[in-house]
């Protein structure tokens, strides 16, 4: 990738405002300019990607959601055994993003992916359920966020896995051996993501220890090219949903 066509993407990312009536014009307007320079340049800053879906079992004969997939650059992390699941449902509201995803899976042979325009806190796979569900740096994107899990937990068999990685901050009394981030971390950074669209918050790692038996939780940090040298604090969660609900 080029300095300038970093530059370029930058501005999106950085500058460029946001515009549009409703979430989904929103997200297009905010990708549409930079979808084909976004796989590149974002994997220098969206970090435990290939953590995430290396962990989660893939289940032989299974359905996989990726919600707010994008381009699908994620699938890659699972190899060849992508070839095992049934079906994988790659689901975004930003139409310019799923067209680097259909493109992506007809190049890699992926005849069991399939892209979806559609609302993460309502869709539902055609099989009616899904064995793994998986959030990645997207949940921040969801204005509704607390929506988009419990339709996870919903469509999720019981036993069936979610994975979550994204950028988040922490509470300022963490429960016990959770990181406690300080003052500056805690302020900054939900500000400055705002102007994105992009909302870490302080109650999603307790929301899915709460809601999901957790089974894998790491707490990171990342920085970003060219801009602020403080450290940008991420997480990665695995949970399973129990096999019967209360």
């Amino acid at each position: 990738m080029s300095f300038l066509s970093e530059l370029k993407t930058l501005y999106q990312v950085t500058v460029k405002p946001i515009r549009g009536k409703d979430h989904g014009s929103r997200m297009e307007d905010f990708y549409g300019g930079q979808a084909e320079a976004y796989d590149e340049f974002r994997r220098k800053i969206l970090h435990g990607r290939d953590q995430l879906y290396g962990a989660i079992e893939v289940p032989d004969g299974g359905v996989w959601v990726d919600m707010g997939g994008g381009t699908a650059s994620n699938l890659e992390y699972l190899g060849p055994s992508i070839a095992r699941l049934k079906k994988v449902y790659v689901v975004d509201l930003a139409g310019s993003m799923l067209a680097i995803a259909k493109r992506r899976a007809e190049e890699r042979g992926w005849t069991n992916v399939e892209t979806v325009q559609a609302d993460v806190t309502t869709f539902c796979p055609p099989e009616g359920q899904a064995d793994v569900v998986t959030f990645s740096y997207s949940l921040t994107m969801v204005p509704d966020w607390f929506a988009a899990l419990e339709n996870a937990l919903e469509i999720l068999k019981p036993g069936g896995q979610i994975g979550v990685v994204d950028f988040y901050v922490s509470r300022k009394f963490p429960a016990e051996g959770r990181r406690r981030h300080g003052w500056l971390a805690r302020g900054f950074w939900p500000v400055y993501f705002a102007t994105n669209n992009v909302f870490p918050s302080p109650d999603h790692i307790p929301y899915l220890e709460r809601h999901f038996e957790p089974i894998h939780l790491t707490e990171g940090t990342t920085r970003f090219p060219y801009q602020f040298r403080l450290p940008v604090p991420y997480y990665t969660f695995i949970g399973r949903k129990a096999d019967r609900q209360d």
